[in-house]
């Protein structure tokens, strides 16, 4: 028996259907349509466009982490990036050094070296989460500022693993079914590293949506909107936040371990100083431009910190002040770290949902049209 009132088609009578993952015709059709054109898009724009996008995606699943952290469990963090280096240099030592020169375990299996740098990063999250649990708003934010100053340094000078700051290490190969997917063949090496980091997406966009629905997702709520008055009602505010962060950690390592891989080598001043910090502050911006405690919206925040570049590098041609060298002022570099902040605060003051906010608005129009508001 259907649980839908007819014609009426967001009243329901069954709470498991109102929390069902796609609850309405609309939002499956929709979700399917947006996932077809992701998948035929490499089709049809040129490798350098792909190669920016694909980036998108893989910092979209570190978006998504941080946004269970701080948009849904409400724990500020600004050691994102500490997590996404973890993951990085998992998943190059489980992969191998090709050349010998740094540790590695010589596994090309992509699953085995996307979860293992998933699996250590969320360890490392449950060491440092018992510590930070014990505070919060500002005071959680320094700690967590804190784990990308020691683990800069950390990386920096381990250079069996990172390979030091001169020489960098490779990022790992990815190789399905025996086929190495950097090497062109009937696709380029752009699209099929789209693919990959497409696929994980979807994997990883799915679990969370599972997650923010669940008896978890509501525990982060409560924790997240009064933690007094979630500890008096039984939620174990140290449990859930531990979860919080293992569940983050986990997605900052997945991230790391596809992030570098586009550009093959890496090296620990892209994590270390003010490198590790502005990585970090580019998933802030993700999460609050996008949408905070949406999975949608920290893929739509994503891929516009993504294009950012991009966006900047066609600026000079509109603004003959702004150049491209990096000795000279203002150059696009500059403008592109400004444009984090300036849309952080537009957003904040303008916008507060994000982008998600201004869909959803969008969505609300058309649906009540005529009688729109």
């Amino acid at each position: 028996m259907s649980t839908r009132v007819k014609g009426r088609p967001e009243l329901y009578t069954a709470y498991a259907q109102d929390m069902a993952f796609l609850n309405t015709r609309s939002k499956q059709v929709g979700v399917l349509v947006v996932v077809i054109a992701a998948a035929v898009l490499p089709l049809t724009v040129s490798d350098d466009l792909l190669k920016i996008l694909g980036t998108g995606l893989v910092l979209a699943i570190g978006a998504i982490g941080l946004n269970l952290l701080t948009g849904f469990a409400g724990q500020v963090s600004l050691g994102h990036a500490f997590f996404v280096a973890v993951g990085a240099y998992t998943a190059s030592a489980i992969a191998g050094d090709p050349d010998g020169r740094a540790m590695g375990l010589g596994i090309t299996f992509v699953p085995a070296w996307i979860i293992g740098a998933g699996l250590v990063a969320a360890l490392a999250g449950a060491v440092v989460a018992p510590l930070a649990t014990r505070l919060r708003g500002l005071y959680l934010a320094v700690v967590t500022l804190g784990l990308v100053i020691i683990g800069g340094y950390a990386f920096t000078e381990w250079k069996d693993l990172s390979g030091g700051a001169q020489v960098g290490r490779d990022a790992p190969k990815p190789v399905v079914l025996g086929a190495d997917l950097t090497i062109d063949g009937a696709y380029t090496q752009e699209q099929k590293l789209y693919w990959l980091f497409l696929v994980v997406l979807v994997i990883c966009a799915i679990f969370a949506r599972n997650i923010a629905r669940s008896k978890i997702g509501r525990a982060f709520a409560a924790v997240r909107d009064r933690d007094v008055a979630a500890g008096v009602m039984g939620v174990e505010l140290s449990k859930y936040k531990l979860i919080a962060f293992v569940l983050s950690s986990f997605y900052a390592g997945v991230c790391g371990s596809l992030l570098f891989v586009a550009n093959g080598h890496f090296g620990p001043e892209r994590f270390s100083g003010g490198h590790g910090l502005l990585l970090s502050v580019q998933f802030i911006a993700m999460i609050l431009i996008g949408g905070v405690a949406t999975v949608s919206g920290s893929i739509m925040g994503a891929l516009l910190i993504a294009l950012l570049p991009r966006i900047a590098s066609e600026l000079p041609s509109f603004l003959p002040f702004i150049t491209t060298a990096a000795n000279e002022h203002p150059n696009i570099f500059e403008i592109e770290v400004a444009t984090y902040g300036l849309l952080i605060i537009v957003f904040l003051l303008f916008e507060p949902r994000g982008l998600f906010g201004i869909w959803h608005r969008v969505r609300t129009y058309w649906k009540s049209f005529p009688f729109s508001y």
